[in-house]
């Protein structure tokens, strides 16, 4: 694998638009290419080399091309958006949809992210040493598709909306998650490891949450049906079972009704 290693030398007074910097588009290039590269500050495209310095070439291929990234990228959105495969780290804070779309793949943030980060997401992982903003791992506005598979796992607290329209693929928090988790769920998994809000699991059709903290204001539309021992993230643990959301259309596998489960920890 090779690395490229991108270093912003030059913040943008506005935010800039990075969906160009992939594994995938680094890959088989120089550093001059790479360099000439498109972004966007505001409506104003401009090149990569413009607010970045590039030092090493990319691998043949995406899957053989690391790229590092580095200087405070609060103001960088869309790193690593609908990348295939390849790794990207990035040593500081990010801004919005970092791995949006992304479809295999890994990035490591070390830091926090804003909102909308791993949404529409297939594959890969996105890993983050900090906090998420709103939105993770959800469907794009005006979208009924959320997160399709993958991992996301994030070390601190998450804002609002986690897993809207979430299909499959497993989310991991290993703080506090705001109101709205996996609305209209159709699959996946959200693992909480400390407390959640309210609305956990609203309009959800199929798919698990676990929680192991408390929840704030439980929804009425889950029902209590039991204990259950699971392993979760490879620690086992007994945890209260709930069915729901009763409120919903659940779908009939062989002869049974499907319902999303929430399980919280006792």
């Amino acid at each position: 694998m090779k690395t490229v290693t991108i270093t912003l030398a030059n913040p943008p007074e506005l935010y800039l638009e990075g969906q160009n910097i992939t594994p995938d588009n680094f890959a088989g290039k120089k550093a001059a290419e790479i360099a000439t590269l498109d972004v966007w500050e505001g409506k104003m495209k401009s090149p990569l080399g413009k607010y970045f310095t590039v030092e090493g070439e990319g691998g043949a291929t995406a899957a053989e091309t690391k790229i590092i990234v580095r200087g405070d990228c609060t103001r960088v959105k869309r790193i690593g958006q609908q990348m295939t495969a390849g790794e990207i780290v990035i040593e500081s804070n990010a801004d919005m949809y970092i791995g949006g779309w992304m479809k295999g793949g890994k990035i490591h943030v070390k830091g926090n992210v804003d909102s909308f980060c791993g949404i529409g997401m297939e594959g890969g992982e996105l890993i983050v040493d900090g906090k998420a903003g709103c939105h993770l791992g959800s469907s794009p506005r005006g979208e009924w598709r959320g997160m399709q598979g993958g991992l996301i796992r994030v070390a601190g607290d998450v804002g609002s909306d986690t897993a809207t329209f979430i299909n499959g693929g497993t989310i991991i928090i290993g703080g506090d998650a705001d109101i709205h988790v996996s609305t209209h769920g159709e699959g996946g998994t959200v693992i909480i490891k400390g407390n959640a809000k309210a609305r956990v699991g609203g309009q959800m059709v199929k798919g698990d949450i676990y929680v192991y903290g408390t929840i704030e204001n439980p929804l009425p539309g889950f029902k209590l049906v039991g204990e259950v021992e699971q392993e979760v993230d490879g620690e086992t643990a007994l945890f209260a079972h709930y069915i729901g959301d009763l409120g919903e259309r659940h779908p009939v596998s062989k002869g049974k009704t499907v319902y999303a489960n929430i399980y919280t920890r006792i």
